[in-house]
């Protein structure tokens, strides 16, 4: 048998150029430099949006307490009137077993939600200060509530 001698490789086309890679490393930065800006500043948007999801939900069950009792939590019971009876006057009398949520959100900057009756902006208001924990405040600091951000 009779094998034919392989071929050798030219060591020229073994792998990559030096150039070659520089313009790889190029487009890369170039890319970096347009997508890295836009997802920089998501996690802000992520918050605001789950404030006011959360916001969205407390209103809802702020609503719920007003069909059962005719009336709305009054801002001294706050909150916390949706996941325990109030003691308090005027004490709910159809208050609904198991309350109107399981728990509190807080909001995604780690402080209370805000509520108050009567309301600025409508009925009532239910809000978060933003980033800064301050009324007021433009972008990630901004108000964000039941009325919209501000």
């Amino acid at each position: 048998m009779v094998f034919a001698a392989r071929p050798s490789q030219d060591t020229r086309d073994a792998g990559f150029s030096l150039l070659e890679l520089m313009v790889v490393v190029v487009i890369l930065s170039i890319l970096a430099l347009v997508i890295v800006p836009r997802v920089i500043d998501r996690p802000d948007q992520a918050r605001a949006a789950r404030a006011q999801s959360d916001i969205a939900a407390i209103s809802s069950a702020i609503k719920l307490y007003r069909l059962d009792n005719f009336r709305y939590p009054t801002t001294e019971q706050g909150l916390a009137a949706l996941v325990n009876k109030p003691t308090t006057d005027p004490v709910p009398k159809n208050w609904a077993t198991g309350g109107y949520m399981e728990r509190l959100p807080i909001d995604p900057w780690g402080q209370p939600y805000q509520y108050l009756l009567p309301g600025v902006h409508g009925e009532f208001d239910v809000f978060s200060y933003g980033a800064d924990g301050v009324s007021g405040g433009s972008d990630a600091n901004a108000d964000i509530g039941s009325w919209g951000p501000s």
